[in-house]
């Protein structure tokens, strides 16, 4: 690579580091709380059905937490940088640790419709990484490792949790895909033979930018369909908002137990 390209390479890098960072600067000038816990969000308009795509910055039972009723996706027609976007600005605002909640399709038949996974690990078939291109290292290093994407101690206060709650949780590995079609029953086939349990369609790139920024994180998602081919019916996304609004208040009762524990582990 010419030293010229090698020059255009690392102002690209920097100039998400720059944009990051401007983001975080312009929230803090809005309020004086300084979150070190956040829930996923986005900052990029949400297109999607079901992602209302709003900022909310405030307390949960007297803890700091910053937090997006909403996400955007690859298949919105974003970029794998845009949708870990919110995750850089986090990691500037001074966010230690990230709660990322998303719908699921459940492979594992164990995992019926209604029912919160806590996710142990992903596979990402997604075919975009928001690492890709030029390196910020102010962000982190070239090659994160993954080994502990989802973090252990996370998810089992988590669990715990939702013991102590009643609720009857699962753990299993999420594979993300790109969308926004769903799966056919052969790629679930496929998806069920190389380890995955759980099937969606987001929080990747998230969790990548995430450990990239030396940010912990923690995955639940709401099973709220059966993947392709494990019943004998077609797949449609009002059954997927209306499962994902009938386990609501058991998901915020979760996070309202679970929130405290983090920050108290940060």
């Amino acid at each position: 690579m010419s030293a010229a390209a090698k020059s255009s390479s690392a102002a690209k890098a920097n100039a998400e580091f720059v944009r990051a960072e401007a983001a975080a600067r312009f929230i803090q000038k809005k309020t004086k709380l300084r979150p070190k816990i956040a829930l996923v969000l986005h900052f990029p308009r949400s297109t999607a059905i079901g992602h209302s795509g709003q900022l909310v910055i405030g307390k949960v039972d007297g803890i700091e937490v910053a937090g997006m009723q909403g996400r955007v996706h690859l298949y919105e027609g974003y970029s794998a940088q845009d949708v870990a976007f919110p995750i850089r600005v986090f990691s500037r605002l001074g966010v230690k640790a990230v709660i990322l909640t998303n719908a699921a399709g459940g492979i594992k038949k164990e995992f019926t419709k209604g029912r919160l996974v806590v996710i142990s690990d992903h596979i990402n078939l997604q075919g975009a990484n928001p690492l890709s291109g030029p390196n910020a290292d102010k962000f982190g290093l070239r090659f994160p490792d993954m080994t502990n994407a989802y973090d252990k101690k996370f998810r089992e206060l988590t669990l715990a949790a939702g013991r102590r709650l009643g609720i009857d949780l699962g753990e299993g590995v999420y594979a993300a895909l790109a969308g926004p079609s769903y799966e056919t029953p052969a790629e679930i086939r496929y998806l069920r033979s190389i380890g995955a349990d759980l099937v969606g369609m987001s929080t990747v790139p998230e969790v990548i930018a995430a450990r990239h920024s030396g940010l912990r994180a923690l995955g639940i998602s709401c099973v709220t369909n059966a993947a392709a081919g494990v019943l004998d019916q077609p797949l449609n996304h009002d059954e997927v908002l209306e499962a994902a609004e009938r386990i609501k208040s058991q998901f915020i009762g979760l996070l309202r137990a679970v929130i405290p524990q983090i920050v108290a582990a940060l």
